[in-house]
């Protein structure tokens, strides 16, 4: 293997630790100027200032933020998530149910979203220019013009309100049947769909374009080949590097995704958690939470990043 693919890859890598910690200083200074104060918010009212400079004392809020920034962050490497203030649990406690919750609507949605955003891109590749591939790629184009939470609420207007065939709100606790799944899941994977597919499917066509225009596609075209057998046989394998790229990028759209879809249905994943936290300033829940889905997102981002260094021809 050439050397510098390794070092490409370890390059990469780093890149992402050091992205992460830069996040992780940004997640941290943005909640801090959050409006209100914690202690005041949690007392209430009427209570006293010095009941409220005990409370911030004891929650080691009149230290500097630097020290708390590393306080946090040091924790945070050690899995010590802190403790939540509203609730007084671990926020560890909090978020597992949650991210279990988040993790099914993500995995529903991919494994929906994965074959047939791949189907639809390699058959709109192989049929360039057709009636057939201007009209995915006119949808394709509308439906990346429409912001998620729009799709969301058109979803609850004509679904929910209109026919009445779907529940507007999901709840994950109320899975009993298959039938309960699919009611429960269809409006936020429907819109998570519309997030991710239309991505991939651009991406996947690009890649396999790339591939059908090398000189031995049209070698084999020219021996006799046929069509789907040509793709099948002889661009399909040699654009899998692309592709796998191409799906790694999309699927980090799941992580803004998620965020509006649990919001707009109610569903009780961790990005509920952490939007139902900002209202009580719920700092250590709101700053897990944040890191869950900057460490998701750079995952994909940095897994993508890794397949289209080893899928590189010309680093071999």
């Amino acid at each position: 293997m050439n050397s510098t693919i390794p070092r490409l890859v370890l390059g990469r890598i780093g890149v992402a630790i050091v992205t992460l910690l830069i996040v992780s200083a940004v997640v941290f200074g943005v909640t801090q100027m959050l409006p209100g104060d914690v202690a005041e918010i949690l007392l209430g009212q009427a209570a006293t200032p010095e009941a409220v400079a005990g409370l911030r004392k004891a929650m080691h809020l009149d230290q500097p933020a630097i020290v708390q920034y590393g306080s946090w962050l040091w924790g945070l490497l050690r899995g010590d998530l802190g403790t939540s203030y509203a609730n007084n649990m671990p926020v560890a406690q909090l978020i597992g149910g949650r991210l279990v919750n988040t993790l099914r609507l993500g995995a529903v949605t991919a494994a929906i979203a994965v074959p047939l955003a791949l189907s639809l891109g390699i058959a709109t590749a192989m049929y360039r220019g057709s009636w057939f591939d201007r009209l995915v790629n006119a949808l394709i184009i509308a439906v990346i013009s429409v912001p998620e939470f729009m799709i969301a609420t058109l979803a609850v207007l004509v679904f929910a309100v209109w026919l009445k065939w779907l529940p507007a709100l999901s709840f994950g606790s109320d899975v009993d049947s298959i039938a309960d799944m699919l009611r429960i899941f269809a409006m936020p994977v429907i819109t998570l769909l519309c997030v991710i597919c239309a991505q991939m499917i651009r991406m996947t066509r690009a890649a396999m374009i790339g591939v059908l225009d090398s000189p031995y596609v049209e070698m084999a075209l020219l021996k006799g080949a046929s069509r789907p057998r040509m793709v099948l046989r002889h661009a399909l394998p040699n654009a899998v590097g692309p592709i796998v790229n191409a799906v790694a990028l999309s699927l980090s759209y799941l992580v803004g995704g998620v965020i509006i879809v649990e919001t707009v249905f109610n569903y009780p994943g961790i990005a509920r958690l952490m939007v139902d936290s900002v209202a009580t300033r719920d700092l250590p829940l709101i700053q897990s939470c944040a890191m869950i889905f900057c460490i998701g997102y750079l995952i994909l981002i940095t897994v993508a990043d890794v397949i289209a260094i080893l899928s590189n021809p010309r680093l071999r």
